[in-house]
């Protein structure tokens, strides 16, 4: 085990996208990894993350959910709210 102190939380969080998609340089991943195994709650941030990549994908895809039936009255409502 490496006495190097481990990468915050903040610090997983910046790299996660490139962690999900197998893109870290080894010696980063090894960093990321390590965090993981001492940080439950970075373990179950990320699996909640992926569900809702899986969820966004699902929707995305789903024959009943066609972005021409939502109302424009919506669609500006959200887009006002950001």
């Amino acid at each position: 085990m490496s006495a190097a102190p481990y990468i915050t939380c903040r610090e997983l969080i910046t790299f996660l996208g490139d962690y999900l998609a197998g893109e870290l340089p080894p010696a980063q991943n090894h960093e990321f990894e390590r965090h993981l195994a001492v940080c439950a709650s970075c373990v179950q941030y990320i699996a909640t993350y992926q569900e809702t990549i899986r969820m966004a994908k699902t929707a995305m895809t789903a024959p009943e959910l066609r972005i021409e039936d939502v109302p424009e009255d919506l669609v500006r409502a959200i887009l006002a709210s950001i």
